[in-house]
């Protein structure tokens, strides 16, 4: 099944190159309660057969997978829209707020997780300190030293992300400036999609266009439903 190849490529995944100085890395996978939340979330919506289409982040972040080992499910969503019990700390991510507005106009979890499937051009994350001391998300191209250090890592996974049951014919990008220039440039090479869509990153959206976000919901959606 879907969930079962799902389940068997997260919990396998392991970066052990050295990171840049001061750049963390971020393994949701190996934390038992994310895991556990994780595995419950994929058997739910993935036990079956069917392809996917894939969606690719960045990847994961803090307060979203970094927490529930889902993409772009934070602990709120995951109680209030899933139905996946979890009791410790609520954590709330914006790009988390978009996606399940989406979701839920596409119909809720049961169709939209029916069709799409959510994974990450860098299937685990980083972190490093602001000047304040706190700690921060950190994407895979903030540095030309990461970017290097990840390059194999990357490849190699994105390969093992369509081996899940992913339908090669399309895919969406979600940030249409550097993640899409990197994915783009991965599949000149590899030929691994025939198209790929870029979207508008969530966080972006949250961020900076939060007056359009009704705008945004649309759009994505008519990418979505038309397919």
């Amino acid at each position: 099944m879907i969930s079962d190849n799902i389940i068997r490529f997260l919990h396998a995944l392991n970066f052990n190159k050295a990171l840049p100085a001061g750049v963390s890395i971020m393994n949701p996978y190996i934390d038992e309660t994310s895991a556990i939340l994780s595995e419950l979330f994929y058997r739910k919506y993935y036990s079956d057969e069917k392809q996917r289409i894939i969606i690719l982040g960045i990847n994961p972040g803090r307060f979203g997978a970094g927490v529930t080992g889902i993409p772009f499910t934070d602990t709120k969503r995951m109680v209030s829209v899933c139905k996946i019990p979890y009791k410790g700390p609520v954590t709330h991510e914006p790009s988390s707020v978009f996606v399940y507005d989406v979701i839920e106009r596409f119909g809720g979890p049961d169709a939209f997780y029916g069709k799409f499937f959510f994974g990450a051009v860098c299937p685990l994350g980083f972190t490093s300190r602001a000047i304040n001391g706190k700690e921060i998300n950190y994407n895979y191209y903030d540095s030309k030293e990461l970017l290097e250090a990840t390059g194999e890592f990357i490849l190699e996974n994105l390969k093992k992300q369509l081996e899940i049951g992913i339908n090669t014919d399309y895919a969406f990008c979600l940030g249409t400036g550097q993640n899409y220039k990197y994915l783009s440039a991965i599949n000149d090479r590899t030929g691994f999609f025939k198209k790929i869509k870029p979207l508008e990153h969530p966080r972006y959206i949250m961020q900076y266009k939060h007056k359009s976000k009704e705008e945004y919901v649309e759009k994505f959606l008519s990418f979505f439903e038309g397919l």
